[in-house]
């Protein structure tokens, strides 16, 4: 943070001691707080007094042709100049402005006056190429710059703090005070401190923002604070800045050619830390030495919208403020601030349906300015107006104040540039589809529903996930809720200012959206590691649309997978290979070139399967185990696709039926409910296909017989000695799930592994594997007696010595459970199995259950079922003839 100030006596450039000007008083020196409503309500003054021929301003000199934007029409603050290497966009940094920054009201000052301004600072050029030079990475998207200095020890957030060391100014030894400190200084937690204060933006409040301008010397306040800035270089020397020797010798060359062309009216804009060093006496040649031999980089620069957010310190993009949304306040309310600050919370709280009166009000406002002069503060600042709220509209609770801190401290204003501002082709290619689509950047975070039925949609569709495959993370998708068709998508959308450096990175690849997305496709299956990783390139291919990079990505997957021997390395990339099979009855892509590269990746993997399960470790083996699963659901997909030209079954060519791609959902075969697959994620183990047309699982005539093949290698894994228990366990209830394997005969395997002849380790990997694993066991083991007696049978007779063995698998499969799965097993087991028979429902001889259903209670279900399923009074027979199954089934 930079206070500011100016003063001091002596030196190339200054004004009076008191802010007097008079002839020969040297250029105004207006030192400020970046991002301080109360600097910019100073210098705003300041500069209607003084009435400069010029305003120059601390900032990049690249950036004075973006200068005259500022005065466009569409350009809103926040908003933030962008500097990037041209040959190596990701190397950028940002001099964020908002419309409180003391920065942006000297431009727009001087615009409206029809003054020149000029900016001062250490040119982009060598900022950029600072860092580089040094071997650093240099982050791209980091709000590198002086509007976001804060010259203390937990920030380095200037150019010239962003990349590393620089030049260290052992040639200007003489020039600068001869105390220096590695440790950095927060100057005005140093001034909080000396004035007793334990938080500096308290006594930032209280002396700048509380202060009015109308009063007074106009100048004063510049006046203190440099005489303070002074005194804490000559203690801290740079604060530990030592490119600030660097920055500092460039901006008093040009005060100096600013002087020569207008004489002393000219106005200085910048933090107050630089001013002391500004006006202190130095040679042309002192100051031209420091900048020789500065490294250079091609650069580029534009204007790019920011948001509040990125304004706050705690989003890890700060620029030295906690409340962008207060000050924002504080500088755009005419008068009554408080009143107006909490008259807004409190809109706020109504908004969400918390009951908030005007009497709340009043009341808030009553007790901050009590606080206030508790307090000893000229005014109520915003822990009195937050501790106002809390206790007044959120009765003592921190939860709505979250969300008050949230969308009002702290705030989601997005900032716009005007489309005249300069722009990489593929920022501007993505501008005009963005207002096509009718598909504003936000701040705000907000979810997106799409139907891909709809043409608008579904070209929003391709748009999000083409900028994905750019590393444009724009937005993020979700799970559909309400839907389980492959024509519904969900996104998570939400817009942040950095994604501005992802476009100029990604526009090496195209100048448009298609272009790049095509380009960078093609290079990723290029260089692509695994085999894994070209499937799951190929289904963003196709959610994507890139037609002309589908071609490349799969000559590259039959490639690899020809030549993959390693049958985890199969497994993984047959999920994805699979759901993209899927996507072409809904987007009208063609899916036929992957037919052929799935089914024989399938056949790759039931055959080298087997052997590959053998003699596996502990932690190979739940690999492995993972890998079955996912296998067993692309297998369970994959009988489900047909042919090109041809629906899969249970789908009506919309896609309503489809139940996988990006939004599918996949029920448990043992009643568990439902599961929602999203692009990048496998489908869960044990699970079948559903939708509303659901016609049933029969294999499409391209891959009739694989499922076949599949339940025979799961039946191979479930009775081979060598393979692992969890693998064998899992592959037993695989089997189970879809009806290959008879409920005795499970139960007969479960008896011999869990026999006293098998280690007790063994025996707990095979229940982890049976039961575990997310894979709906707790249910199992509810409804049949047999098994859970099995599993207690075994439990309670592990030798002590071997608990401790079988306990952390045990635990872990267990804790999986829902919370009622998991009581109602404890109340089984507690109830013992002769009384437990079967927890399903009636007639199981457990307490709280009747012998018999009970036709009286059944038959009051009839009005209400005959309401929700729509029947009129003709149906009454058809329910009142309903067996007794029937009722059971529909009570469930």
């Amino acid at each position: 943070m930079d206070g500011g100030g100016v003063s001091g006596s002596g030196g190339v450039t200054g004004v009076g001691v008191h802010g007097s000007r008079g002839a020969g008083a040297g250029p105004l020196l207006l030192g400020v707080r970046h991002h301080g409503p109360g600097s910019a309500r100073s210098v705003r003054a300041a500069l209607d007094v003084a009435r400069p021929r010029v305003v120059l301003i601390e900032g990049p000199p690249e950036a004075d042709a973006l200068i005259p934007l500022a005065a466009e029409e569409d350009m809103r603050p926040p908003v933030a100049l962008l500097a990037h290497a041209v040959d190596e966009p990701g190397r950028s940094a940002f001099w964020p402005l908002a419309e409180f920054s003391p920065e942006w009201v000297a431009i727009r000052w001087a615009l409206d006056h029809d003054i020149p301004a000029r900016f001062i600072d250490l040119p982009a050029t060598h900022t950029l190429a600072w860092g580089r030079d040094e071997g650093e990475e240099g982050p791209a998207g980091r709000p590198d710059g002086p509007a976001g200095e804060m010259p203390e020890a937990s920030r380095s957030e200037a150019p010239s703090d962003a990349h590393g060391t620089g030049p260290s100014g052992e040639d200007a030894v003489d020039e600068e005070p001869a105390v220096h400190v590695a440790v950095r200084v927060d100057p005005l937690g140093v001034l909080a401190e000396a004035a007793g204060y334990d938080d500096p933006e308290r006594w930032w409040e209280d002396v700048v923002e509380h202060r009015g301008t109308g009063q007074g010397d106009v100048f004063e306040p510049f006046t203190v604070l440099e005489e303070a800035m002074g005194v804490l270089r000559e203690t801290y020397g740079t604060g530990g800045h030592d490119r600030d020797l660097v920055r500092e010798a460039y901006m008093r060359l040009q005060v100096r050619a600013a002087q020569r062309e207008f004489g002393d009216d000219v106005a200085v804009v910048c933090g107050a830390w630089h001013v002391p060093a500004l006006r202190q006496k130095s040679t042309v040649a002192a100051d031209k030495a420091l900048l020789k031999g500065l490294p250079k980089v091609k650069s580029d620069m534009t204007w790019v919208p920011w948001t509040y957010r990125r304004l706050s310190r705690h989003s890890g993009y700060g620029a030295g403020i906690d409340s962008p949304g207060w000050y924002g306040h504080l500088f755009g309310a005419p008068d009554r601030p408080v009143e107006r600050w909490l008259t807004k919370v409190a809109g706020l709280l109504r908004d969400e349906d918390r009951i908030v009166s005007p009497a709340h009000v009043i009341e808030a406002v009553r007790l901050a300015e009590t606080l206030a002069a508790m307090r000893g503060r000229p005014l109520p600042g915003l822990s009195e107006t937050t501790d106002a709220v809390r206790a007044v509209m959120c009765e003592g609770s921190d939860v709505p104040l979250a969300l008050v801190h949230d969308r009002l401290v702290v705030g989601d204003v997005l900032g716009e540039v005007p489309q005249a501002a300069p722009a990489v082709p593929l920022q501007r290619d993505l501008d005009r589809i963005q207002r096509r689509l009718r598909l504003k950047p936000e701040a705000l975070e907000r979810e997106l529903e799409l139907d891909l039925r709809k043409e608008n949609d579904a070209e929003r569709s391709r748009l999000l996930h083409r900028l994905r495959l750019l590393g444009v993370a724009w937005g993020e998708p979700a799970a559909s809720r309400g839907s389980t068709g492959t024509f519904r998508e969900t996104w998570r959308l939400r817009w942040e200012p950095e994604l501005s450096v992802r476009v100029a990175e990604a526009g090496v690849w195209g100048t448009t959206v298609l272009a790049a997305a095509t380009a960078k496709a093609e290079a990723d299956a290029v260089s692509a590691s695994g085999l894994a990783d070209v499937t799951a390139l190929a289904e963003r291919c196709l959610l994507a649309e890139l037609p002309d990079a589908l071609p490349t990505v799969m000559q590259i997957l039959a490639d690899r997978a020809a030549l993959d021997a390693d049958v985890g390395h199969l497994a993984q990339a047959l999920p994805a290979l699979v759901r993209s099979l899927r996507y072409g009855d809904v987007r009208g892509t063609d899916t036929g070139a992957l037919t052929e590269v799935a089914a024989g990746l399938a056949e790759r993997v039931f055959v080298g399967l087997p052997p590959a399960c053998a003699a596996l470790d502990a932690e190979a083996a739940e690999e492995m185990r993972r890998h079955v699963d996912a296998v067993h659901g692309a297998v369970g997909l994959l009988g489900e696709v047909a042919p090109p030209g041809q629906d899969p079954p249970g789908t009506s060519g919309q896609g309503g039926g489809d139940a996988s791609g990006p939004s599918a959902t996949v029920t448990a075969k043992d009643g568990q409910g439902a599961a929602t697959a999203v692009p990048g994620q496998d489908l869960p183990a044990a699970t079948a296909v559903s939708g509303p047309d659901d016609t049933g699982d029969a294999p499409a005539p391209a891959h009739r017989g694989l499922r076949g093949r599949w339940q025979a290698v799961l039946k191979v894994l479930s009775l081979r000695d060598t393979v692992p228990g969890v693998i064998r366990g899992r592959a037993v209830r695989l089997l189970l799930d879809d009806g290959e394997l008879a409920q005795d005969e499970a139960a007969r395997l479960m008896g011999l592994v869990l026999s006293p002849g098998t280690a007790p380790g063994d025996a707990a990997a095979w229940i982890e594997g049976f039961v575990g694993g997310g894979s709906g066991g707790g249910m199992l083991l509810v409804h049949d007696e047999r098994l859970l007696g099995l599993v207690d049978a075994w439990l309670t007779g592990v030798p002590a010595e071997a608990f401790t063995d079988v306990l952390p698998l045990l635990r872990r499969t267990f804790s999986a459970y829902e919370p009622g799965v998991r009581r109602t097993l404890g109340e089984l087991v507690r109830r013992g199995p002769g009384q437990r028979g079967s927890a399903a429902g009636a007639g199981a001889g457990i307490p709280g259950f009747g012998a018999d259903l009970d036709g009286d209670r059944a038959d009051a279900v009839l009005p209400v079922m005959r309401l929700l399923l729509g029947l009129d009074d003709d149906h009454d027979d058809d329910l009142a003839n309903a067996d007794d199954n029937d009722l059971a089934g529909v009570a469930g």
